[in-house]
């Protein structure tokens, strides 16, 4: 008897140098970089959790939408996010959430899930640099900022 599986294939291609891609010094320049990439139409409508791809030298590498939810909330799947940023060799990661109401204080979930991934992620020798909330109007919170991280 005979089985075949199915193969499974992993890449990653850089379509732009690292050279020529944003370094991350700040939280400013984080909020400014994910306000510049949002879908400005579902900013204010619902939540969505993206994670910001980073190499060594807190170079993005890139963007990735890891969940989008309702008006109040959003489900992050840990497999599917830490399967990207394996996939991507990254080294480190921000994880940011917009907050449709405009209220920039983190909720006790929100605080839970960037411990969960934090504790995640130190298991890979991945680096959780910070986690945004940014809100409709341009503001934002940052859990590095307020030590939260």
């Amino acid at each position: 008897m005979t089985f075949k599986v199915n193969e499974i294939k992993i890449s990653y291609r850089e379509h732009t140098k690292m050279a020529d891609t944003p370094q991350l010094t700040s939280s400013r320049d984080v909020a400014a970089l994910l306000h510049a990439n949002w879908d400005a139409d579902t900013l204010a409508l619902k939540e969505s959790f993206k994670i910001l791809l980073l190499n060594n030298s807190n170079r993005v590498k890139g963007t990735y939408q890891v969940s989008d939810g309702g008006i109040t909330g959003t489900v992050v799947d840990l497999r599917i996010l830490f399967a990207v940023v394996l996939k991507t060799l990254s080294v480190a990661i921000i994880l940011a959430h917009n907050h449709p109401s405009g209220n920039l204080k983190p909720s006790q979930p929100d605080k839970q899930l960037t411990q969960k991934i934090k504790r995640a992620a130190q298991l890979f020798d991945i680096k959780v640099l910070d986690h945004l909330i940014i809100v409709p109007n341009g503001d934002y919170f940052s859990f590095a900022d307020n030590g939260l991280i």
